[in-house]
């Protein structure tokens, strides 16, 4: 049998990332961060030199892009050419510039076809050994892994996504820390939102609200749902 497939979607700022990485140590299984690939291609992109608004070249790099991940959720990593790349990936002037190129319907595409690849493979081998894969981003639940086993969509209030990653990016969350959050929160969603659907559950796809819950509650609940379908 094929391993299981869990994509979780989600707004910035929902916990989608955190909540992926838990539940695929929980239990074994390969992690994917489709955002991390765009951030890596938009890394690439700003070292080529090439302008982020020449959708046809920064196709071509993204086909030609050098890219290595590594899956295992404990300590998933990012190459780039043998460069290690984990950390520029969230360098300010990558999050400022990657709603770009993940709207860049040339290159958009490539990195779908590859992230289809991955949960592919990890559905029958890879790093997983066939046990399965955690895949968490834009386009997961409805055009990656539409046939995932389980699908959710991880929502929370606008005040709580600011909180959480002002958080993150300040280690605060006064006034000036969630207004400085605004952008790559709030702006970031409404680019995004113009080439893929994030805010609203498609037919079988589970809306977990954790605006209330905390990150172990929100991996119980996720976990819960996976025993679920498994029964």
């Amino acid at each position: 049998m094929a391993g299981i497939a869990i994509a979780i979607d989600g707004p910035s700022g929902s916990g989608k990332s955190s909540v992926a990485r838990e539940v695929a140590q929980h239990l074994a299984l390969a992690y994917l961060d489709t955002g991390a690939m765009y951030r890596a291609a938009t890394v690439w992109a700003l070292r080529s030199g090439v302008s982020l608004g020449d959708t046809g070249r920064v196709a071509h790099l993204v086909r030609t892009m050098p890219l290595r991940i590594c899956l295992d959720p404990a300590a998933p990593g990012w190459w780039l050419a043998g460069d290690d790349i984990a950390q520029v990936i969230r360098d300010p002037a990558v999050s400022a510039a990657v709603s770009q190129l993940a709207t860049n319907l040339d290159a958009r595409p490539l990195l779908i076809e590859a992230q289809r690849g991955i949960v592919a493979t990890e559905r029958v081998g890879g790093w997983s050994r066939g046990r399965g894969v955690v895949a968490e981003g834009r386009d997961i639940t409805t055009v990656v892994a539409p046939d995932a086993e389980v699908r959710i969509l991880v929502v929370a209030s606008e005040a709580a996504r600011l909180a959480r990653r002002a958080v993150q990016l300040h280690g605060r969350t006064d006034p000036h820390a969630v207004a400085a959050t605004r952008a790559s929160v709030v702006d970031r969603d409404a680019a995004d939102s113009t080439v893929a659907e994030f805010m609203t559950a498609a037919d079988g796809v589970t809306v977990l609200d954790n605006t209330d819950l905390t990150l172990d509650q929100t991996v119980r609940a996720v976990l819960d749902l996976v025993e679920e379908r498994a029964r």
